[in-house]
């Protein structure tokens, strides 16, 4: 019975040690396989549809916990401008354009425009709101993110009114009704847990205390909304109504503007002082709000381009930690190798 429990006992700490060491894929694995269980399984459609409802009410309240979270770590006096939000601004605007362009160019074979757009909505989209709770477990810095985030949540704000209802004849909102209802998503999401953040850290030190002293606390949370992300990712994929060449190519042309945003970041980071950041903040992407304004102002399928971001840019990340983990426990080992020669 002892060497029954004794067994039981590591092989649960292997579990755990594999979930700590991957876990985004589990939650990507998770959120997908939940999904497809209560799709394939006719019993479970009444309680698939009432757990549809309410996981669409839960995410935004994980992503806001997460954010709030992290934004008490954030050290408020560091939250400046620097040259490395500049350059990813700017490589930001050119492949708007760049592909702003090509959508245009191809508006006369309706496949290839949506193809151009699925691709665009993955390029325009802000810097992902929860970008610094996976910066700072990358060793990148907290506040400087969170300065990027702002900033490419306002350049985003301004750039999709823009111009998305150049690439369609129908113009569903002005300018500026559209430039307040994308903020307004956004502050709810951003701001909110930012200034909540602030008054915790200032007026409430115990609590403050409390949650630094949980490193991985927002990360864990993050993995939870990512969860449910997917879920609802793979879900408008199923039902998106393409072809299965269709959801190929959009599925690889996410994946290699995913790697060219990651490469051309970590580029301007090496330029600039600051690869984890700018890699960060180049290729993480708000694809909530990217695959809403697809929604709003494209054809809908090209909404599906943001979601295969989705995935492609958590599976990035995952093998992101596992590298700096590896390299971290390598480098914890040097001293201990040093004093045993």
């Amino acid at each position: 019975m002892c060497i029954l429990a004794v067994d039981l006992y590591a092989m649960m700490m292997k579990i755990i040690k594999f979930l700590k060491e991957w876990t985004l894929p589990c939650a990507i694995a998770f959120g997908t396989a939940v999904y497809l269980l209560f799709r394939f399984v006719p019993a479970l459609d009444e309680a698939g549809n009432r757990l549809s409802g309410v996981m669409d009410q839960m995410l935004p309240l994980m992503i806001f916990l997460t954010l709030f979270v992290t934004f008490c770590k954030v050290d408020f006096k560091q939250m400046r401008l620097h040259r490395w939000h500049g350059g990813v601004i700017l490589a930001q605007v050119v492949l708007v354009a760049l592909f702003m362009g090509a959508a245009y160019l191809l508006r006369g074979n309706a496949d290839h425009k949506v193809m151009a757009e699925a691709v665009l909505t993955c390029v325009i989209a802000p810097t992902a709101a929860a970008a610094p709770v996976v910066s700072g477990k990358l060793g990148g810095n907290i506040s400087t993110m969170t300065t990027l985030t702002l900033i490419s949540s306002l350049v985003a704000a301004v750039m999709i009114p823009a111009v998305f209802p150049l690439l369609e004849n129908a113009v569903h909102t002005s300018f500026w009704v559209a430039f307040w209802i994308i903020l307004k998503k956004m502050s709810n999401v951003l701001v909110l847990p930012l200034l909540l953040g602030w008054l915790v850290r200032h007026w409430v030190p115990k609590l403050h205390a409390w949650i630094v002293a949980q490193p991985n606390l927002g990360f864990y949370m993050w993995s939870c909304a990512l969860s449910i992300n997917v879920g609802i990712t793979v879900k408008n994929i199923f039902n998106s109504g393409l072809t299965l060449w269709g959801l190929c190519f959009i599925a690889l042309a996410s994946l290699v503007i995913c790697f060219v945003q990651f490469g051309v970041g970590r580029g301007i980071g090496r330029v600039l002082g600051e690869e984890v950041n700018a890699g960060q903040g180049m290729f993480q992407k708000n694809t909530g709000l990217a695959i809403w304004v697809a929604y709003i102002y494209l054809n809908p399928v090209a909404s599906i381009g943001s979601g295969f971001y989705v995935l492609w840019q958590n599976i990035i990340n995952s093998l992101e930690l596992w590298a700096y983990d590896k390299a971290e426990a390598q480098r914890a080992q040097k001293p201990i190798d040093g004093q045993g020669s």
